[in-house]
């Protein structure tokens, strides 16, 4: 067929987990192909907290001292503001790797800095504007259907991994099951101006009914206002200046900027999902990332657990996909050894935003519940918060090797 190709390992989806499984094959000689269905990374309101578990594997790699050199803020502890309680939920200056912070950077500048690290090996390639729409299937998965501006192409290979995030082609085309655990919040994401000395509690401000979320982006927040699931039309009708107020009664210092919301079309809604598939992979796939599991995005895990799964992924394919021998047991392998750190998290995240609801909605003053301030003079509790927060559970290592003849030669 003319319009078809052959590539060892086709990954459809350009997000964190794509793009860092498909640098990491790559680097370990397999010829990998990963498909980008928008024509650059420039999208906002994405997950842009890498935390010190991805950093330390930034080192491993080599890149560390480069990826700092990107415009970004470091984060050293988190806290938030209960009411007038101030609390430090985590402090991250002990922690056993080189970066003790968790570092704000946009989503598409880490990865275009991995994008462009990754065309250093000759068996990495990256093509935008290619979207994965189905799956070529003989009794197995033997590829994919890709629709590009010269139109629809097939990709054969050996292994098809899905990475095309929560509402991925792949996983529906897949025929997968989705566990649904639920969640009863959702999330508006918006910008407001900053000023050097606002006050930032990197876990938010619990006030009159609201959860208001303030991510330092230098000049302006990237402000988060939790909401009850399904909740945005009543807030809507409700019309902006009551939108703004609401903002006000829970940070008031940006009584003087609210009015920079001009418009609905400022305000994006984030469907909050939670949910994994009971079985990852079938004979020629694989899904990792929010493809498998739908992350919350409290704690701001999801880009590290995307690239913790695609660590874990070359791991252990890295080899086999090298000798054309891939297998179920060693698809198994990947989701056996990320499954629980997923449910660990999850269930964190579920008991979390259920407790959310005692407050939200409420037009009230604030009062921390006394075991809430308790719970927060536990000796070593910083430390703790700190180690799952900026290492997570499990934690993975970069074993995958590099192949030095996949250097390409003008490098």
């Amino acid at each position: 067929m003319q319009n078809r190709e052959s590539t060892t390992c086709c990954i459809a989806g350009g997000g964190p987990a794509g793009v860092m499984l498909g640098y990491l094959l790559a680097r370990a000689g397999v010829n990998v192909v990963v498909l980008e269905k928008h024509k650059d990374f420039f999208r906002d309101f994405r997950g842009d907290t890498i935390h010190p578990s991805t950093l330390e594997l930034m080192d491993e790699l080599g890149l560390l001292d480069e990826i700092l050199k990107v415009p970004h803020q470091e984060v050293r502890s988190v806290g938030g503001l209960f009411g007038d309680f101030a609390f430090t939920a985590a402090d991250f200056s002990h922690l056993p790797v080189k970066c003790r912070f968790i570092a704000l950077m946009p989503q598409w500048d880490f990865l275009n800095f991995l994008s462009e690290h990754g065309k250093r090996y000759k068996t990495f390639d990256l093509r935008t504007e290619h979207e994965a729409v189905g799956l070529l299937e003989e009794g197995v998965v033997k590829g994919v259907r890709v629709k590009t501006p010269e139109g629809e192409k097939e990709i054969t290979a050996d292994l098809v991994v899905g990475c095309d995030g929560r509402h991925s082609t792949i996983r529906d085309a897949g025929g997968f099951e989705v566990i649904d655990i639920g969640a009863p919040v959702d999330v508006l994401w918006f910008r407001v101006s900053r000023k050097a000395d606002d006050p930032y509690q990197a876990l938010g401000r619990i006030d009159y009914g609201q959860m208001l979320i303030l991510i330092n982006r230098g000049d302006y927040f990237q402000a988060g206002l939790i909401i009850r699931k399904g909740a945005f039309d009543s807030v809507k009708a409700a019309r902006l200046p009551a939108f703004r107020d609401s903002l006000v009664a829970g940070a008031p210092f940006l009584k003087e900027r609210v009015h920079e919301i001009q418009d609905w079309e400022q305000v994006k809604l984030l469907s909050v999902q939670i949910n994994r598939l009971r079985k990852w992979f079938r004979a020629g796939l694989l899904c990792i990332g929010d493809a498998a599991h739908a992350m919350s995005p409290a704690g701001g895990v999801g880009i590290n657990l995307a690239i913790q799964d695609a660590v874990a992924a070359a791991n252990i394919l890295a080899q086999a996909l090298r000798e054309k021998c891939v297998t179920d047991a060693l698809l198994a392998q990947v989701q056996e050894r990320r499954e629980f750190p997923v449910r660990v998290i999850q269930s964190v995240q579920a008991k979390a935003h259920n407790a959310s609801l005692n407050f939200l909605g409420k037009p009230r003053k604030a009062v921390a519940p006394w075991q809430m301030r308790a719970f927060m003079k536990i000796p070593g509790l910083k430390r703790i918060m700190a180690r799952g927060i900026g290492l997570g559970i499990r934690p993975e290592h970069v074993y995958s090797p590099e192949e030095k003849s996949a250097v390409r030669d003008t490098m």
